[in-house]
């Protein structure tokens, strides 16, 4: 294990098994599954979304994305809406519920990583979040699907 990819695909290995610790709901919270939050934060970031668009978005089958959004939209975290650029295709859209679970989630979310980064300098984290950035998006580039950002 002494070639540097190695030691990156050994770490993030062991960073999926936390956040999948992380992830797991206790004492009956109300806490997002993975799936909901990813897709929610993805049409929050993007806009109201189709099935089609998830699908491209995520490289899943519509099957896949059905049974998602039909999850989300029992939950009423997200709505049917007409695409507003007049398209054939419904679309999802955030609804005021979805918005706050979603933003609860995140909030959880950044609370344990200030927890995790208590005891770094400020340009140390930066530096950190330009990193996963990079790594991130050389992965996007060659999968060919780009995730958009938030404006900061």
């Amino acid at each position: 294990m002494d070639k540097p990819t190695h030691l990156v695909e050994f770490e993030t290995m062991v960073l999926g098994r936390h956040m999948d610790l992380r992830a797991r709901p206790r004492d009956n919270d109300e806490r997002l599954d993975r799936s909901a939050y990813i897709v929610l934060s993805r049409i929050g970031v993007q806009g109201p979304m189709s099935i089609g668009e998830l699908s491209d978005a995520f490289g899943l089958d519509t099957s896949t994305l059905n049974r998602q959004t039909a999850a989300l939209l029992s939950a009423a975290l997200v709505e049917r809406i007409p695409d507003p650029g007049g398209g054939m295709a419904r679309k999802f859209r955030i609804t005021a519920e979805g918005s706050s679970r979603l933003e609860a989630e995140r909030a959880f979310n950044t609370n344990g990583l200030e927890r995790v980064l208590a005891d770094w300098k400020p340009e140390e984290v930066a530096e950190f979040s330009r990193w996963l950035k990079r790594f991130n998006t050389d992965i996007e580039r060659l999968d060919g699907r780009p995730w958009p950002r938030p404006e900061s």
